[in-house]
C-alpha cells in the first residue's frame, strides 16, 4: 500500500494587507506533494507573526488567541483525515481541505421534500399508474404528516438524517389519539408514508429505516349486511332533507348495481348500452381489477338515474349522479341510518 505523506502549516500573505496594515493568515495542506491552500478568514499584525514556527508570537493576547484558533484547525483538520480513511476514500489535499469546508458534503433532503415530491410524480401519472383518489389520499396524508410535525415536535420538516428515533410510534399514537383514527385506517396511513421512507433509502439519502421494528399488520372486520326488508325500508323511505336522499340514492344505487363507490363516481352516459333486445346495460371496466362488467339495469336503478339527469353537477361532470366525497358519503350515511332506525 502506498504511504500518503500528510503535513499542514500556516502562513500569512504579506502582499495582502488590509487598511488597518494586518496580513491575512493561511493555511496549507500538504498530501504527498500536492498543496490545497484557504484562508482561515483571520488577520494579525505583521509584527506578531513568527514565520518560521508558523504561529503567532505568544507576547500578546492577540497572539495566544490566534493561536488556540490554529490548534482547533489543526485538530480539526487531523480528524477529517481520519473519517476520509475510515470511508475508504482517497486523501488529497483537495479531498481533506473541501470536507474541512463542508463542501463536499452531500445535499441533504428532508421529509416533506421527498413527499412532496413524491406526489407530485403520482399526480402527473394521474389516470395512468395511479387512480384520482389514490392521489388524492397520498395529498392527504401529506398534510396530515405537516400537521403532526407541528404538534409532535414543533418544527415543519426534518432532514431525513435528523428524524427521530420514536417518528413510527409518535406518528401511530398521534393519529389514533389526536386525529380518533381507527387501527385499520392508522395501519393504511403508516403503510403509505412507509413508501416515502423506502425512496429516501432507496436513494441513499436515509440510512436507518424508522419502520425496521414495526410490524404493519390489519386487523379482520366482521362486517354487517343488511337484510332485505331492511334495505328495502332505506330505498322506500320518504326523505325530505335533499342531501340525505341524495346519498340514499345513490348508496340504493351501489347495492342494486353491486359496483363500487368508485366506479358508481365515474359512472357515464356511454357507460350505458342496449342490447339487441333494448335492454339496457351497464358496461363498465371495474377501477380496482380493470375486469370489464355487464350489469343489467333494473326498473328501480332506472328511476334513481332520472332523477339526475338534469342535476347541475351531473351536467358538469358529465356523470349520471352527483356523488360526493367518501368522507361525507360515509357520514351522510350514519345520519340516514338513524332517520331509517
Amino acid at each position: 500500500m502506498e504511504r500518503t505523506t500528510f503535513g499542514m502549516t500556516f502562513y500569512i500573505r504579506r502582499t495582502k494587507l488590509d487598511k488597518t496594515g494586518k496580513a491575512p493568515v493561511f493555511m496549507r495542506i500538504t498530501v504527498n506533494g500536492q498543496r490545497a491552500d484557504a484562508s482561515i478568514k483571520y488577520h494579525i499584525p505583521l509584527r506578531l507573526w513568527c514565520t518560521a514556527k508558523g504561529r503567532a508570537v505568544e507576547n500578546s493576547k492577540e497572539g495566544k488567541e490566534l493561536n488556540r484558533l490554529l490548534d482547533a484547525i489543526s485538530f480539526n483538520i487531523t480528524q477529517v483525515r481520519r473519517q476520509l480513511e475510515s470511508e475508504g476514500q482517497e486523501i488529497s489535499a483537495s479531498a481533506v481541505l473541501l470536507r474541512y469546508l463542508g463542501k463536499d458534503a452531500p445535499r441533504r433532503h428532508s421529509l416533506i421534500e421527498v413527499f412532496k415530491e413524491h406526489n407530485e410524480k403520482c399526480r402527473a401519472l394521474s389516470g395512468i399508474d395511479f387512480s384520482p383518489t389514490t392521489v388524492q389520499r397520498y395529498d392527504s396524508l401529506l398534510r396530515i404528516t405537516q400537521e403532526f410535525l407541528i404538534r409532535q415536535y414543533g418544527k415543519t420538516d426534518f432532514y431525513l438524517d435528523e428524524l427521530p428515533e420514536r417518528l413510527v410510534e409518535d406518528y401511530e399514537f398521534y393519529m389514533k389519539i389526536q386525529r380518533k383514527c381507527a387501527h385499520n385506517t392508522v395501519m393504511k396511513n403508516l403503510k403509505n408514508f412507509k413508501k416515502i421512507i423506502r425512496i429516501a433509502m432507496t436513494n441513499g439519502w436515509l440510512k436507518k429505516d424508522p419502520f425496521r421494528e414495526k410490524h404493519i399488520h390489519m386487523e379482520k372486520v366482521e362486517r354487517a349486511f343488511l337484510e332485505k326488508h331492511e334495505f328495502l325500508q332505506v330505498l322506500n323511505k320518504q326523505i325530505d332533507i335533499p342531501r340525505i336522499g341524495q346519498i340514499r340514492d345513490i348508496f340504493c344505487f351501489c347495492c342494486l348495481t353491486g359496483l363500487a363507490f368508485a366506479d358508481v363516481q365515474q359512472l357515464k352516459p356511454e357507460h350505458i348500452v342496449k342490447d339487441i333486445n333494448g335492454m339496457e346495460w351497464i358496461r363498465k371496466a371495474r377501477q380496482k381489477t380493470k375486469n370489464m362488467c355487464n350489469i343489467p339495469l333494473l326498473e328501480e336503478t332506472r328511476k334513481i338515474l332520472n332523477r339526475y339527469k338534469a342535476h347541475p353537477y351531473c351536467q358538469a361532470h358529465s356523470v349520471l349522479l352527483p356523488v360526493c366525497s367518501n368522507q361525507k358519503m360515509n357520514m351522510y350515511l350514519k345520519e340516514l341510518a338513524d332517520i331509517c332506525r
